[in-house]
């Protein structure tokens, strides 16, 4: 599957990328039939210590999935988005096998 990463006003360095790129791709086993991801990294302008945010957009087709979590850290975010999608994944195959 095909990861786009995007980090808006700051520059992601390789080891946040791979780890992105390494998390989503274990969301294949899920579910076989994804076409690719974008992910988008902001950093919000606040006094907040959770003031990253991360958004995952999954194509799957027939159907783009949307995740945004806001934490600490990116790579919380990125676990915890997945983790999100991972559900939504398993759920989405149930539903196809019972038809």
């Amino acid at each position: 599957m095909k990861v786009y990463v995007q980090s808006v006003n700051f520059n992601a360095d390789k080891k946040l990328i791979e780890f992105i790129e390494k998390k989503v791709n274990n969301l294949e086993k899920y579910y076989d039939r994804i076409v690719d991801c974008e992910v988008f990294l902001k950093v919000q302008q606040t006094s907040e210590k959770e003031n990253k945010t991360v958004d995952i957009k999954l194509n799957v087709p027939g159907n783009d999935m949307v995740v945004k979590k806001q934490c600490k850290t990116f790579e919380e975010g990125t676990s915890l988005a997945v983790d999100s999608l991972k559900r939504t994944l398993i759920k989405m195959k149930e539903k196809v096998s019972a038809k």
